[in-house]
């Protein structure tokens, strides 16, 4: 447990990259009002071109809006800690859809995208046009815009409503959930629940459970300086705290403990601009 003063957050958005914020010059994001989508951001790569990204549930697009070599890549979640290539100095423009979420413009399966980066224009038929747009556009509001007029017509269609339940419930109980539970709650078989969610998602049920308890940890870690990690535990559903720990640094590598410190000694809080 670590005790020190850690600055209030004014604003919150859930389903952060950590390592990235940490890695930045200046990190600044814009929550969404679209339900398909999370928030948007951008960023530069300041300290390190290699980054980690951490399971989070999530699809993104990542545009490179770099002058002499812009790219867009889809990027489907991790299952651990992966890495991650970025070029130093770079401006970045990235879209975080909402957990469980998968676009439904793009041409590839979701299981096709589970762990694995993308180009953009290889698997959409009018991103072209898009991503042309978005690197040239000079401010992050511009490139938001574009986005929403281009692509928010299209986002909706790919999730079933038992899909939809599932993350509603693995989202409002942090992932605390048991297969016993939504079999209750649906009236279908664990088979049943187990094929449709991961024909949305490209990932099990547990797996997504698995994911959305470590960013709950997370969360929790960015925005309180007091926590008991074997508290944190409890509260999360784990069966005792060293089960917690070695999910913790298998899916963050990293311990809690190093973590918090990290977050601590390089302001994280303040490193975040909401625009």
């Amino acid at each position: 447990m670590i005790k020190q003063n850690m600055p209030t957050r004014r604003q919150h958005t859930a389903n952060e990259q950590p390592w990235f914020v940490l890695n930045s010059s200046r990190y600044s994001v814009m929550p969404s009002t679209h339900p398909a989508i999370s928030h948007f951001y951008a960023f530069d790569v300041a300290q390190s071109a290699n980054l980690l990204a951490v399971p989070d549930g999530c699809v993104d697009i990542v545009f490179d809006c770099d002058a002499t070599r812009p790219s867009a890549r889809i990027c489907g979640t991790p299952l651990t800690a992966q890495a991650v290539e970025l070029h130093q100095h770079h401006h970045y423009f990235g879209v975080r859809f909402s957990p469980g979420v998968v676009p439904g413009f793009i041409n590839v399966l979701a299981e096709e995208l589970t762990e694995r980066e993308l180009d953009l224009l290889e698997v959409s038929g009018f991103a072209q046009r898009l991503f042309e747009s978005i690197v040239q556009a000079p401010l992050l509001g511009d490139q938001i815009r574009l986005f929403n007029d281009y692509v928010a017509p299209r986002l909706m269609g790919k999730t079933s409503r038992l899909t939809s339940m599932i993350i509603q419930q693995a989202l409002h109980h942090r992932g605390d959930v048991r297969i016993q539970q939504l079999e209750e709650l649906s009236g279908y078989t664990s088979r049943t629940l187990h094929r449709q969610f991961s024909q949305d998602t490209g990932m099990s049920p547990k797996t997504f459970f698995r994911i959305i308890r470590c960013q709950a940890a997370l969360d929790t870690l960015n925005t309180q300086y007091d926590v008991s990690f074997s508290q944190l535990a409890l509260d999360l559903g784990f069966s005792d705290q060293s089960h917690f720990l070695r999910d913790f640094k298998k899916l963050v590598s990293t311990t809690p403990c190093d973590y918090q410190r990290k977050i601590l000694q390089n302001a994280y809080t303040d490193r975040i601009s909401y625009a």
